[in-house]
């Protein structure tokens, strides 16, 4: 359930990649959000916060209501899960259950930010982590039941970084919202990330060098194939395996030599935390594994619950440009967001299309639908 890394080549730059798992599709939507964007983030109780974008972002969000007849779901419902704006700041929605509970009270004259709005907040907004970081100081950030996930507090925690490698972890536990400093630059789920931080303590021994023989008393053992060196990883798609693993790999792999080769790279890292349908299975009575979001519907006749990567994001964030593919291809398509900053108007189409995408000039497809 969602690996996130950051990856650097040769030259320092730093690129980002992320998975994404769940048990169901959901209707991902590409949204480009202009410079001058108008946004508002209410919490009932509270005053609305209202901004407008000071930076051009391209996201991939989610509607945060379910639609009606009545109200279908527009731009101003989407809630961005995964993007990057002009200045190649990056947000990353990631789950994480503890999220939830005893939240501190705000003064009801305050304007608060729901936690379903950081994402668009952070990206038109601000340029470095460091300035997400102070501006957070200041703004109440509250945790908002969400209808779509049946009134679940927002069961999640994010992750954003910038073009210098700065990467601060945003985290609720039980209500507390606590940033981390992210050393690592990686990312998976519970349990806390400061815990992820004290785990890889119990791995100072890895290494990416084989130690292909040894010998014991008069016998000498060789190894008949390469690769001895990642025995010693942890093998589960458990969130603490995932993140021991996106650690090693992001550290230990070769530093490209081009942009174009860094993002092949991360392509090739990024493979090892595909998840096919049916690799691991949950079957309701052994427990609730496979709710790691918990109010999402899984679906009614199905024998078991399975995770699979619904998809995968590249992220270059010095050329910003933005490469995903869904679970259908094994083909990413790429959409450059430094081609499109100038646009002005919003542009929204169904994430579901890249699979059979043909993007026109600018990386949009040809005839992308406008909220």
């Amino acid at each position: 359930m969602c690996t996130s890394l950051l990856y650097s080549d040769q030259a320092g730059r730093f690129y980002f990649g992320r998975t994404l798992e769940l048990t169901v599709d959901l209707p991902y939507q590409l949204v480009f959000f202009p410079r001058g964007q108008e946004f508002s983030s209410e919490m009932t109780g509270h005053p609305a916060v209202s901004f407008a974008g000071k930076y051009a972002v391209l996201a991939i969000a989610m509607p945060g209501r379910v639609p009606t007849a009545e109200a279908p779901v527009g731009l101003t419902d989407m809630k961005v899960l995964e993007g990057m704006n002009e200045k190649g700041l990056t947000f990353s929605v990631l789950s994480y259950p503890a999220a939830g509970g005893g939240q501190k009270p705000v003064d009801m004259t305050r304007a608060v930010l729901s936690a379903s709005d950081l994402g668009s907040w952070a990206l038109a907004g601000f340029s470095t982590v460091a300035e997400v970081k102070a501006a957070l100081s200041d703004q109440p950030v509250m945790l908002e039941a969400l209808a779509i996930l049946g009134g679940v507090e927002s069961p999640f925690h994010y992750v954003v970084h910038d073009s210098e490698g700065a990467s601060v972890v945003i985290e609720f536990h039980k209500g507390e919202m606590i940033l981390y400093d992210n050393p690592v630059g990686v990312m998976t789920n519970g349990p806390r990330f400061d815990w992820h931080l004290t785990n890889l303590d119990n791995y100072t021994h890895l290494t990416n060098v084989d130690r292909s023989s040894a010998t014991f008393g008069s016998y000498t053992a060789i190894q008949p194939d390469s690769g001895i060196a990642t025995a010693a990883l942890p093998s589960s798609n458990t969130s603490v395996g995932r993140f021991v693993r996106a650690a090693f790999y992001a550290h230990f792999t070769e530093k490209a030599a081009t942009p174009d080769l860094a993002v092949q790279t991360l392509a090739h890292i990024m493979n090892n935390f595909d998840r096919p349908r049916g690799a691991t299975i949950d079957y309701p009575e052994e427990g609730g594994g496979h709710l790691e979001v918990a109010g999402l519907d899984q679906g009614t006749g199905e024998a078991y619950a399975t995770e699979f990567t619904a998809w995968t994001s590249l992220t270059d964030l010095a050329r910003k440009s933005f490469y995903v593919r869904d679970y259908r291809s094994l083909n990413y398509v790429r959409f450059d967001l430094a081609d499109v900053v100038e646009a002005k108007q919003p542009k929204v189409f169904p994430l579901q299309t890249i699979a059979d995408a043909n993007p026109a000039p600018g990386g949009f497809l040809a005839d992308p639908h406008t909220a």
